[in-house]
C-alpha cells in the first residue's frame, strides 16, 4: 500500500501542478494538505469551530459538513474507473405527500428538509438530481452516522476474506487490552447492533454527553489516545444483548476492531474492497484519529453526491461487483436488515423493531395516522444509513430504487414525527411516482 500510496501521491501532485496556472489560488487551497485528484469545489475560506459543532448556525453547517475532510485530518480513499451515471428514461418529476393536514411537493419538501443535496436512483439510473447551497459535483460532504453503515458493509467484506472470523467472537479477540473492561463479554454481533450493554449517552443537545466528549476529543490533539480512554471507561448499563442503544462510541470501537483485523485503515480497506473495484468516479477522505494509522469508525467518510449514490448501488446489489464476484457473505445484506429484537428497538411505532448490522428501520410508522403515502403502502424492508442533521442513505432492493440526502436540519436529531417522518413519507412517494 506504501508504494501505490506514494505512486498515487505523487501522480496527484503532478496533476494539481499541470493545472495550477489556471486554477484560482482559492480553488488549489481546497487540496493542499491532501492527495486528491480533484480538488473540492466550492472552496470557503473560513471554517467554522469544530469545538461548536453541535451547536453550529444553519449557514456554519452548510460550510462546515462541505469542509469536513479540512476541518479534520483524513485519509484518502482513491476512486477506480467510473461508468458515468445514465439519466433514467422516466425522470421524477414530482412526488407528493401528505402530514398534519397538509400535502407537499418535491420542491416543498427540499425547503422544508433545508436539502442542500439529493440524488434518486432508479435501477442505476439518474431519475433526479439536485445541489443546492453552491455544492457542486466536486463537493466532498460529510456523512455523519452513514458513515456507520458503511463500516457494516466493511465488516461483511472482512468476514468474507476471512479478517474477521465471525460476528459471534468476542471483542476482545481482536482487542486483548479491554479485558477487564465492561467490553471484555461483548460480541462483534452486538457490537454491530447496538446492544453491547455499555453504558453510552449519545445525547446532542447535553455538552456533557459521551457524545458531547467525543466531539472535544475530536476537536483536540491526541484524539486517538482521548477517544480509546472514553470508551475503554465506559461501564456497563444492561446485561450484553438483551438492550438497544445506540452508541457512537461501541461504532468507534467496532472501526478500531476492522482496522485492527485487517491491519488497514478504514480508507484503505474501503479503497481496497469496494472504491475501487465497484467503480467510483471521485476520491473521498476518511476524518483520522491518527492518519494514515486510524480512522473514526462512527462518523467521518466524506465523498460526492453521485459517489454516495454508487455506494448505495453496491449494497442494492448486495456486494457483487462488476466482474460477477460477491466481496460480501451470501445474506449479508438481507441480515443487514434483520432489525433486533432487543428492549428499545421494537415499538408500537416499530413493531419489527428498529435497526440491525448498522442500518436503521425508517419505514412509515404503522401508527401513523392522517398521512400519505399510508404506513402499509411505505418502503417496506428499505435499509436506511442515517446520519445527525439528515444525512441519508435509503436502499430498497424491492423497487431497484436507492435515495441520497444531504440536509442541515435545524437539529440534530429531531422528534420523529418531524423531518425524520415526512422522510419517509417522501421517499415512499418517490418510490410510487416511480414504478
Amino acid at each position: 500500500m506504501k508504494n501505490k500510496t506514494f505512486t498515487t501521491t505523487l501522480l496527484a501532485s503532478v496533476v494539481i501542478g499541470l493545472f495550477s496556472s489556471v486554477l484560482a489560488p482559492e480553488a488549489l487551497a481546497a487540496c493542499q494538505g491532501t492527495d486528491l485528484s480533484v480538488c473540492p469545489a466550492p472552496f470557503d475560506a473560513r471554517l467554522p469551530d469544530t469545538r461548536n459543532m453541535l451547536t453550529w448556525s444553519q449557514s456554519e453547517r452548510v460550510v462546515g459538513f462541505r469542509n469536513d475532510y479540512r476541518n479534520y485530518a483524513g485519509d484518502v480513499f482513491h476512486h477506480g474507473n467510473a461508468t458515468p451515471l445514465r439519466v433514467a428514461e422516466q425522470p421524477l418529476k414530482d412526488a407528493h405527500y401528505k402530514v398534519n393536514g397538509k400535502t407537499y411537493n418535491l420542491k416543498e419538501y427540499l425547503k422544508r428538509q433545508n436539502v442542500s443535496g439529493m440524488l434518486v436512483l432508479k435501477e442505476g439510473k439518474i431519475a433526479f438530481k439536485y445541489l443546492g447551497e453552491g455544492n457542486t459535483d466536486t463537493t466532498l460532504w460529510t456523512s455523519r452516522s452513514v458513515g456507520k453503515s458503511v463500516v457494516s458493509m466493511l465488516v461483511g467484506v472482512a468476514i468474507k476474506e476471512g479478517k474477521i472470523h465471525s460476528l459471534d467472537d468476542r471483542v476482545t479477540r481482536y482487542e486483548p487490552d479491554l479485558k477487564g473492561t465492561a467490553w471484555e463479554d461483548v460480541t462483534l454481533r452486538q457490537l454491530i447492533t447496538h446492544t453491547s450493554g455499555v453504558a453510552w449517552n449519545e445525547d446532542y443537545t447535553q455538552p456533557t454527553s459521551d457524545f458531547a466528549r467525543l466531539t472535544q476529543c475530536e476537536a483536540s490533539p491526541g484524539t486517538y489516545a482521548c477517544v480509546r480512554k472514553l470508551v475503554s471507561g465506559l461501564p456497563r448499563a444492561h446485561p450484553a444483548g438483551q438492550n438497544w442503544s445506540y452508541s457512537s462510541g461501541g461504532a468507534w470501537l467496532l472501526g478500531d476492531v476492522l482496522e485492527r483485523a485487517t491491519g488497514m485503515t478504514l480508507a484503505a480497506y474501503l479503497e481496497k474492497s469496494i472504491w475501487q473495484p465497484w467503480g467510483m468516479a471521485s476520491d473521498g477522505v476518511w476524518h483520522a484519529y491518527a492518519k494514515g494509522t486510524h480512522d473514526v469508525g462512527a462518523h467521518g467518510f466524506n465523498a460526492t453526491l453521485e459517489d454516495w449514490g454508487r455506494f448505495g448501488e453496491f449494497v442494492l446489489n448486495e456486494g457483487k461487483l462488476p466482474n460477477g464476484k460477491s466481496i460480501l457473505p451470501d445474506g449479508w445484506v438481507t441480515q443487514s436488515a434483520n432489525w433486533t429484537r432487543a428492549k428499545g428497538s421494537v415499538s408500537a411505532a416499530h413493531p419489527q423493531g428498529l435497526y440491525g448490522y448498522q442500518w436503521w428501520n425508517n419505514e412509515v410508522p404503522v401508527n401513523a395516522k392522517n398521512v400519505t403515502p399510508r404506513p402499509e403502502a411505505s418502503l417496506q424492508h428499505s435499509l436506511w444509513a442515517l446520519g445527525i442533521f439528515g444525512q441519508m442513505i435509503m436502499v430498497n432492493r424491492a423497487e431497484n430504487l436507492v435515495i441520497v440526502q444531504w440536509s442541515t436540519w435545524p437539529q440534530a436529531e429531531p422528534s420523529f414525527s418531524a423531518q425524520p417522518l415526512e422522510a419517509s413519507l417522501m421517499f415512499s412517494a418517490i418510490a410510487k411516482a416511480l414504478r
